[in-house]
Protein backbone atom coordinates (compact mmCIF):
# COMPACT_ATOMS: atom_id res chain seq x y z
CA UNK A 1 0.00 0.00 0.00
CA UNK A 2 2.67 2.36 0.91
CA UNK A 3 4.51 1.85 -2.47
CA UNK A 4 1.26 2.53 -4.01
CA UNK A 5 0.53 5.21 -2.65
CA UNK A 6 4.47 6.84 -3.59
CA UNK A 7 3.55 5.45 -7.09
CA UNK A 8 0.16 7.17 -6.73
CA UNK A 9 2.03 10.38 -6.01
CA UNK A 10 4.26 10.36 -8.69
CA UNK A 11 1.71 9.45 -11.22
CA UNK A 12 -1.39 11.49 -10.24
CA UNK A 13 0.10 14.68 -11.23
CA UNK A 14 1.35 13.59 -14.83
CA UNK A 15 -2.74 12.07 -15.30
CA UNK A 16 -3.37 15.75 -14.20
CA UNK A 17 -1.41 17.54 -16.71
CA UNK A 18 -2.25 15.67 -19.31
CA UNK A 19 -5.94 15.73 -19.00
CA UNK A 20 -5.74 19.25 -17.82
CA UNK A 21 -7.77 20.71 -20.50
CA UNK A 22 -10.53 18.31 -20.50
CA UNK A 23 -10.88 18.44 -16.54
CA UNK A 24 -11.37 22.83 -17.22
CA UNK A 25 -14.14 22.00 -19.75
CA UNK A 26 -15.98 19.90 -17.32
CA UNK A 27 -18.29 20.21 -14.44
CA UNK A 28 -17.95 18.27 -11.30
CA UNK A 29 -19.90 15.52 -12.43
CA UNK A 30 -18.43 15.58 -16.07
CA UNK A 31 -15.05 15.46 -13.97
CA UNK A 32 -16.20 12.28 -12.18
CA UNK A 33 -17.14 10.34 -15.03
CA UNK A 34 -13.99 11.36 -17.07
CA UNK A 35 -12.29 9.42 -14.00
CA UNK A 36 -14.35 6.90 -14.02
CA UNK A 37 -14.73 6.35 -17.63
CA UNK A 38 -12.62 8.19 -20.55
CA UNK A 39 -9.33 8.49 -18.37
CA UNK A 40 -9.15 4.14 -18.12
CA UNK A 41 -10.63 3.77 -21.73
CA UNK A 42 -7.59 6.53 -22.91
CA UNK A 43 -4.62 4.21 -21.23
CA UNK A 44 -6.27 1.18 -21.84
CA UNK A 45 -4.37 1.35 -25.30
CA UNK A 46 -0.69 -0.11 -24.90
CA UNK A 47 1.01 3.18 -26.69
CA UNK A 48 -0.54 5.34 -24.67
CA UNK A 49 -0.01 3.63 -21.31
CA UNK A 50 4.01 2.88 -22.64
CA UNK A 51 3.70 7.05 -23.49
CA UNK A 52 2.04 7.60 -19.60
CA UNK A 53 5.18 5.27 -18.12
CA UNK A 54 7.90 6.95 -20.04
CA UNK A 55 6.08 10.21 -19.34
CA UNK A 56 6.05 9.48 -15.18
CA UNK A 57 9.82 8.04 -15.62
CA UNK A 58 11.49 10.61 -16.94
CA UNK A 59 9.60 12.82 -13.95
CA UNK A 60 12.67 14.95 -11.93
CA UNK A 61 12.09 14.01 -7.80
CA UNK A 62 14.44 16.17 -5.58
CA UNK A 63 16.64 14.03 -3.24
CA UNK A 64 14.66 15.84 -0.51
CA UNK A 65 11.30 14.11 -1.40
CA UNK A 66 13.09 10.64 -2.25
CA UNK A 67 14.50 10.76 1.59
CA UNK A 68 10.93 12.03 3.13
CA UNK A 69 9.43 9.25 1.14
CA UNK A 70 12.26 6.76 2.14
CA UNK A 71 11.68 7.85 5.68
CA UNK A 72 7.61 7.42 5.28
CA UNK A 73 7.88 4.05 3.68
CA UNK A 74 9.45 3.04 6.45
CA UNK A 75 7.23 4.20 8.99
CA UNK A 76 4.64 2.69 7.29
CA UNK A 77 6.44 -0.62 7.15
CA UNK A 78 6.93 -0.61 10.69
CA UNK A 79 3.46 0.38 11.56
CA UNK A 80 2.47 -2.42 9.65
CA UNK A 81 4.43 -4.98 11.33
CA UNK A 82 3.47 -3.66 14.50
CA UNK A 83 -0.77 -3.74 13.66
CA UNK A 84 0.24 -7.33 12.00
CA UNK A 85 -0.76 -10.74 13.59
CA UNK A 86 2.21 -12.83 14.66
CA UNK A 87 1.09 -15.57 13.26
CA UNK A 88 -0.19 -14.79 9.72
CA UNK A 89 3.34 -12.65 9.54
CA UNK A 90 5.19 -16.25 10.02
CA UNK A 91 2.32 -17.99 8.07
CA UNK A 92 3.59 -15.83 5.16
CA UNK A 93 7.28 -15.86 6.04
CA UNK A 94 6.83 -19.25 5.97
CA UNK A 95 4.40 -19.62 2.38
CA UNK A 96 7.86 -17.21 1.17
CA UNK A 97 10.40 -20.10 2.87
CA UNK A 98 8.51 -22.69 1.02
CA UNK A 99 8.93 -20.63 -2.37
CA UNK A 100 12.27 -20.11 -2.41
CA UNK A 101 13.03 -23.65 -1.02
CA UNK A 102 10.77 -24.62 -4.13
CA UNK A 103 12.40 -22.39 -6.35
CA UNK A 104 15.95 -23.36 -5.15
CA UNK A 105 15.16 -27.40 -5.31
CA UNK A 106 14.37 -26.36 -9.09
CA UNK A 107 17.10 -24.69 -9.72
CA UNK A 108 19.25 -27.32 -8.14
CA UNK A 109 17.40 -29.78 -10.11
CA UNK A 110 18.16 -27.84 -13.28
CA UNK A 111 21.67 -27.30 -12.28
CA UNK A 112 22.25 -31.09 -11.92
CA UNK A 113 20.57 -31.44 -15.06
CA UNK A 114 22.85 -28.80 -16.71
CA UNK A 115 25.80 -30.65 -14.96
CA UNK A 116 25.14 -33.93 -16.77
CA UNK A 117 23.96 -32.83 -19.88
CA UNK A 118 27.64 -30.39 -19.96
CA UNK A 119 29.11 -33.97 -18.66
CA UNK A 120 27.91 -35.82 -21.84
CA UNK A 121 28.89 -33.48 -24.31
CA UNK A 122 32.58 -32.84 -22.57
CA UNK A 123 32.55 -36.78 -22.68
CA UNK A 124 31.40 -36.38 -26.32
CA UNK A 125 33.98 -33.90 -26.99
CA UNK A 126 36.58 -35.45 -25.77
CA UNK A 127 36.49 -38.88 -27.81
CA UNK A 128 35.72 -36.63 -30.87
CA UNK A 129 39.33 -34.83 -29.58
CA UNK A 130 41.10 -38.44 -29.02
CA UNK A 131 39.77 -39.55 -32.10
CA UNK A 132 41.46 -36.44 -34.28
CA UNK A 133 44.29 -36.69 -31.95
CA UNK A 134 44.68 -40.96 -33.06
CA UNK A 135 44.02 -39.84 -37.21
CA UNK A 136 46.70 -36.52 -36.48
CA UNK A 137 49.01 -38.68 -34.86
CA UNK A 138 48.63 -41.49 -38.09
CA UNK A 139 48.89 -38.38 -40.68
CA UNK A 140 52.01 -37.02 -38.96
CA UNK A 141 54.00 -40.72 -38.71
CA UNK A 142 52.57 -41.14 -42.29
CA UNK A 143 54.29 -37.28 -43.53
CA UNK A 144 57.05 -38.31 -41.52
CA UNK A 145 57.92 -41.97 -43.35
CA UNK A 146 57.60 -40.30 -46.69
CA UNK A 147 59.70 -37.46 -45.48
CA UNK A 148 62.07 -40.09 -44.61
CA UNK A 149 61.59 -42.06 -47.91
CA UNK A 150 61.67 -38.46 -49.80
CA UNK A 151 64.83 -37.71 -48.55
CA UNK A 152 66.29 -41.01 -49.04
CA UNK A 153 65.25 -40.52 -52.75
CA UNK A 154 66.75 -37.27 -52.74
CA UNK A 155 70.24 -38.66 -51.62
CA UNK A 156 70.02 -41.23 -54.19
CA UNK A 157 69.01 -38.75 -57.09
CA UNK A 158 71.97 -36.45 -55.60
CA UNK A 159 74.48 -39.70 -55.83
CA UNK A 160 72.95 -40.50 -59.51
CA UNK A 161 73.33 -36.91 -60.52
CA UNK A 162 77.19 -36.57 -59.57
CA UNK A 163 77.79 -40.08 -61.28
CA UNK A 164 76.38 -38.71 -64.60
CA UNK A 165 78.47 -35.96 -63.65
CA UNK A 166 81.12 -37.79 -63.46
CA UNK A 167 80.55 -39.92 -66.35
CA UNK A 168 79.01 -36.90 -68.65
CA UNK A 169 82.76 -35.21 -67.76
CA UNK A 170 84.80 -38.56 -68.99
CA UNK A 171 82.99 -38.69 -71.93
CA UNK A 172 83.42 -34.76 -72.44
CA UNK A 173 87.10 -34.74 -72.23
CA UNK A 174 87.22 -38.56 -74.15
CA UNK A 175 85.25 -36.49 -76.75
CA UNK A 176 87.31 -33.17 -76.63
CA UNK A 177 90.37 -35.60 -76.94
CA UNK A 178 88.73 -37.08 -80.09
CA UNK A 179 87.67 -33.82 -82.08
CA UNK A 180 91.45 -32.55 -81.03
CA UNK A 181 93.17 -35.75 -82.43
CA UNK A 182 90.52 -35.41 -85.30
CA UNK A 183 91.22 -32.02 -86.00
CA UNK A 184 95.06 -32.64 -85.64
CA UNK A 185 94.37 -35.85 -88.41
CA UNK A 186 92.43 -33.01 -90.39
CA UNK A 187 95.02 -30.64 -90.49
CA UNK A 188 98.00 -33.13 -91.31
CA UNK A 189 96.06 -34.53 -94.13
CA UNK A 190 95.69 -30.90 -95.46
CA UNK A 191 98.88 -30.50 -95.11
CA UNK A 192 99.84 -33.30 -97.07
CA UNK A 193 97.22 -32.40 -99.72
CA UNK A 194 98.81 -29.36 -100.19
CA UNK A 195 102.19 -31.14 -100.37
CA UNK A 196 100.83 -33.73 -102.55
CA UNK A 197 99.50 -30.78 -104.69
CA UNK A 198 103.30 -28.88 -104.44
CA UNK A 199 104.85 -31.86 -105.95
CA UNK A 200 102.24 -32.57 -108.47
CA UNK A 201 102.59 -29.16 -110.16
CA UNK A 202 106.77 -29.35 -109.54
CA UNK A 203 106.28 -32.55 -111.17
CA UNK A 204 104.33 -30.78 -114.09
CA UNK A 205 106.74 -28.26 -114.61
CA UNK A 206 109.59 -30.64 -114.53
CA UNK A 207 107.58 -32.65 -117.16
CA UNK A 208 106.83 -29.67 -119.36
CA UNK A 209 110.42 -29.01 -119.31
CA UNK A 210 111.55 -32.49 -120.47
CA UNK A 211 108.68 -32.49 -122.88
CA UNK A 212 110.00 -28.77 -124.09
CA UNK A 213 113.88 -30.20 -124.32
CA UNK A 214 112.75 -33.47 -125.58
CA UNK A 215 110.58 -31.45 -128.51
CA UNK A 216 113.87 -29.34 -128.99
CA UNK A 217 116.06 -32.02 -129.47
CA UNK A 218 114.24 -33.66 -131.80
CA UNK A 219 113.64 -30.70 -133.60
CA UNK A 220 116.89 -30.32 -133.92
CA UNK A 221 117.97 -33.43 -135.75
CA UNK A 222 117.02 -33.27 -139.29
CA UNK A 223 116.30 -36.81 -139.25
CA UNK A 224 113.80 -36.71 -136.26
CA UNK A 225 112.57 -33.15 -137.55
CA UNK A 226 110.50 -35.25 -139.97
CA UNK A 227 109.03 -37.96 -137.78
CA UNK A 228 107.63 -35.09 -135.43
CA UNK A 229 105.26 -31.95 -136.10
CA UNK A 230 105.61 -29.01 -133.79
CA UNK A 231 103.28 -30.42 -131.23
CA UNK A 232 105.45 -33.65 -130.71
CA UNK A 233 103.38 -36.37 -132.75
CA UNK A 234 104.22 -39.05 -135.18
CA UNK A 235 103.91 -38.51 -138.49
CA UNK A 236 103.54 -41.00 -141.08
CA UNK A 237 106.98 -41.47 -143.37
CA UNK A 238 107.99 -42.91 -146.27
CA UNK A 239 108.97 -46.36 -146.57
CA UNK A 240 112.39 -45.90 -147.74
CA UNK A 241 112.71 -43.21 -145.00
CA UNK A 242 111.68 -45.90 -142.38
CA UNK A 243 114.52 -48.32 -143.71
CA UNK A 244 116.61 -45.38 -143.91
CA UNK A 245 116.29 -44.03 -140.06
CA UNK A 246 114.29 -46.89 -138.53
CA UNK A 247 116.55 -48.46 -136.18
CA UNK A 248 117.44 -44.62 -134.41
CA UNK A 249 114.19 -42.84 -134.43
CA UNK A 250 112.97 -46.13 -132.77
CA UNK A 251 114.96 -46.07 -129.74
CA UNK A 252 114.66 -42.69 -129.16
CA UNK A 253 110.93 -42.93 -129.73
CA UNK A 254 110.16 -45.78 -127.14
CA UNK A 255 112.57 -44.25 -124.51
CA UNK A 256 110.39 -40.97 -124.90
CA UNK A 257 107.17 -43.20 -124.56
CA UNK A 258 108.86 -44.98 -121.96
CA UNK A 259 109.97 -41.60 -120.01
CA UNK A 260 106.35 -40.67 -120.70
CA UNK A 261 104.63 -43.20 -119.89
CA UNK A 262 106.06 -42.87 -116.19
CA UNK A 263 105.54 -39.52 -115.96
CA UNK A 264 102.18 -39.76 -116.63
CA UNK A 265 101.95 -43.25 -113.84
CA UNK A 266 103.93 -40.75 -111.16
CA UNK A 267 100.84 -37.92 -111.79
CA UNK A 268 97.85 -41.03 -112.21
CA UNK A 269 99.39 -41.86 -108.92
CA UNK A 270 99.98 -38.18 -107.30
CA UNK A 271 96.11 -37.02 -107.94
CA UNK A 272 94.90 -40.66 -106.56
CA UNK A 273 96.70 -40.11 -103.61
CA UNK A 274 94.99 -36.03 -103.96
CA UNK A 275 91.71 -37.71 -104.61
CA UNK A 276 92.28 -40.23 -101.40
CA UNK A 277 92.93 -37.38 -98.93
CA UNK A 278 90.26 -35.23 -99.88
CA UNK A 279 88.03 -37.84 -99.06
CA UNK A 280 89.48 -38.86 -95.96
CA UNK A 281 89.18 -35.30 -94.86
CA UNK A 282 85.40 -35.25 -95.80
CA UNK A 283 85.13 -38.56 -93.64
CA UNK A 284 86.87 -36.73 -90.86
CA UNK A 285 85.03 -33.89 -90.94
CA UNK A 286 81.35 -35.83 -90.98
CA UNK A 287 82.41 -37.96 -88.23
CA UNK A 288 83.80 -34.97 -86.24
CA UNK A 289 80.11 -33.12 -86.79
CA UNK A 290 78.98 -36.89 -85.68
CA UNK A 291 80.63 -36.28 -82.34
CA UNK A 292 79.69 -33.11 -82.05
CA UNK A 293 76.41 -33.68 -82.10
CA UNK A 294 76.44 -36.83 -79.92
CA UNK A 295 78.44 -34.12 -77.20
CA UNK A 296 75.42 -31.71 -77.90
CA UNK A 297 72.72 -34.44 -77.98
CA UNK A 298 74.41 -35.69 -74.40
CA UNK A 299 74.66 -32.60 -72.88
CA UNK A 300 71.40 -31.46 -73.36
CA UNK A 301 69.49 -34.93 -72.54
CA UNK A 302 71.42 -35.13 -69.06
CA UNK A 303 70.85 -31.20 -68.68
CA UNK A 304 66.87 -32.08 -68.72
CA UNK A 305 67.12 -35.75 -67.30
CA UNK A 306 69.18 -33.83 -64.12
CA UNK A 307 67.00 -30.58 -64.13
CA UNK A 308 63.61 -33.02 -64.06
CA UNK A 309 64.92 -35.52 -61.31
CA UNK A 310 66.45 -32.03 -59.28
CA UNK A 311 62.56 -30.62 -59.66
CA UNK A 312 60.76 -33.60 -58.98
CA UNK A 313 63.08 -34.01 -55.47
CA UNK A 314 62.10 -30.46 -54.99
CA UNK A 315 58.18 -30.54 -55.21
CA UNK A 316 57.94 -33.69 -53.26
CA UNK A 317 60.21 -32.04 -50.29
CA UNK A 318 58.08 -28.89 -50.46
CA UNK A 319 55.10 -30.58 -50.72
CA UNK A 320 56.15 -32.58 -47.58
CA UNK A 321 57.19 -29.90 -45.84
CA UNK A 322 53.69 -28.05 -46.53
CA UNK A 323 52.53 -31.09 -44.81
CA UNK A 324 54.19 -31.29 -41.82
CA UNK A 325 53.29 -27.82 -40.15
CA UNK A 326 49.52 -29.37 -40.06
CA UNK A 327 50.22 -32.05 -37.01
CA UNK A 328 49.53 -31.55 -33.86
CA UNK A 329 52.69 -30.96 -31.85
CA UNK A 330 54.49 -33.79 -30.39
CA UNK A 331 57.59 -34.38 -28.34
CA UNK A 332 61.07 -35.99 -30.53
CA UNK A 333 60.05 -38.49 -32.27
Amino acid sequence: MGLLGMGHRLFVPKLLATSKEDLLQADFEGALKFFRVQLPKRYRAAENARRLMEQACNIKVPTKKLKKFEKEYQTLRESQLQQEDPIDRFQRENRRLQEASMRLEQENDDLAHELVTSKIALRNDLDQAEDKTDVLNKELLSTKQRLVETEEEKRRQEEETAQLKEVFRRELEKAELEIKKTTAIITEYKQICSQLSTRLEKQQAATKEELDFVRSKVMGCDNCRDLFTTLGSLQASSPGRDKTYGEPSDEEKDGLKEQLRHLELELAQTKLQLVEAKCRIQELEHQRGVLMNEVQAAKNSWFSKTLGSLKSSTSSSSSSTSQTPSSPKEGPA
